[in-house]
């Protein structure tokens, strides 16, 4: 792309994560041509793993990716939870062939590198800008112009924030953020499930519960052969001063936090060959997610704790509500769209944050109606009067 104005764009989305990649798709579907502009260089696979939930397949279903998925990632038969030490189950849900059966989608568990592959496909590559970090905006008259570090300037009529929980959209709208610290350290990985030698960790997607910590373990791919771990316990945080997973974790402070685990946990963490860490923290739901002909989603407006797994669905969500909602509206109206779809959105994700961050979900009997049952595609395009402050 030249470093030079682009004018009359119709859409700009910041941020080629699975909630900007879906966002393009989604209004390109409608007839919405969207450019997505992302600071990485390249993308790349990155150590980690991911599980949708029915309302989050649904919405790649409606994508076109059904047999993907079902080709390629791993479809857990329970979702289990078991007693950290005794390994006896506190609950266990169906998943196979019950999440399809009572929601009309499956429930699939892989790695997020080949999901956020596949929504890239779905992308005309003339529609992505790789290598652009955006440093301003200004709303200006009708539409908002952005400049990039590379000196690109962009003129559009409209901007999605799609940028993430270090959002550049949302600190120049509402101010830089102060999150907390919870006290707790994820520590993640995927790695060869061959290196297990022979430790079956079964077919479910399993959570071991301690008293404060906690781990989840599932394969990330249909042929099981790929595993994957995310750990919650406390740590402390003085080594960073911002979210990342690139930090290296060690191996052997891991393995002790976890000693007097099952000893399933002890064969999953013994042939672990590196693993990453992040400081997880917490929002409240903001004040607002837009302001004018700007709009924020995914992680830049609702970041949650990954206690509920659904952080990436709910950007999908956002993805298929937003382009719907601009469909309908008048070109020129964006801001009162953008409006709507806060109000639409706002309540859910709201909810969803905050249960999360309870860090209960599905520990003993739970109904996940509420949130597996959601339909993107269908749900009514009025506000949601629910408080969700």
């Amino acid at each position: 792309m030249a470093k030079t104005d682009i004018l009359n764009l119709p859409v700009a989305i910041i941020g080629a994560g699975i909630g900007g990649l879906a966002s393009a798709h989604a209004l390109g579907q409608l007839g919405i041509v969207a450019h997505v502009f992302e600071q990485a260089p390249a993308f790349k696979r990155l150590g980690a793993g991911i599980q949708m939930g029915p309302n989050a397949t649904r919405v790649l279903q409606g994508f076109g990716l059904a047999d993907h998925l079902k080709d390629s990632a791993f479809e857990p038969r329970t979702n289990l939870n078991r007693v950290w030490d005794t390994g006896d189950v506190s609950n266990e849900f169906p998943l196979l062939g019950h999440a399809m059966e009572k929601y009309g989608a499956p429930f699939y568990a892989l790695h997020r590198g080949d999901l956020h592959a596949a929504l890239n496909r779905l992308v005309p590559s003339s529609q992505i800008h790789l290598n652009k970090k955006l440093l301003s905006w200004q709303q200006e008259n009708q539409n908002v112009m952005l400049t990039f570090e590379d000196g690109t300037r962009v003129c559009a009529q409209a901007v999605i924030g799609a940028d993430g929980v270090h959002s550049l959209i949302r600190d120049t709208l509402l101010g830089p953020e102060e999150p907390r610290f919870t006290g707790k350290i994820a520590y993640r990985t995927t790695f060869p499930a061959s290196r297990l030698a022979g430790v079956d960790i079964g077919q479910s997607r399993t959570k071991w519960w301690g008293e404060d910590r906690h781990i989840v373990i599932y394969y990330v791919t249909r042929q099981q052969d790929e595993i994957y771990f995310v750990t919650s316990q406390p740590e402390d945080a003085s080594w960073t001063t911002k979210e990342s997973w690139s930090a290296k974790g060690d191996l052997s402070a891991l393995r002790e936090a976890y000693a007097g685990f099952h000893p399933d946990v002890q064969a999953v963490l013994a042939a672990c060959p590196e693993v990453h860490k992040w400081a997880l923290y917490e929002r409240d739901p903001l004040a607002k997610w837009c302001e004018g002909s700007v709009l924020l989603m995914g992680d830049a407006c609702h970041p949650m704790t990954p206690y509920m797994a659904q952080g990436a669905a709910m950007a999908l969500e956002d993805s298929v509500v937003l382009a719907r909602i601009m469909a309908q509206a008048d070109t020129k109206d964006w801001p009162q769209a953008f409006k709507l779809f806060e109000q639409c959105r706002k309540p859910r994700a709201s909810m969803i944050q905050k249960a999360s961050s309870a860090n209960q979900w599905m520990q003993k009997k739970t109904n996940p109606d509420w949130v597996y049952g959601y339909n993107a595609w269908k749900v009514p395009l009025v506000p949601d009067l629910q408080d969700a402050t």
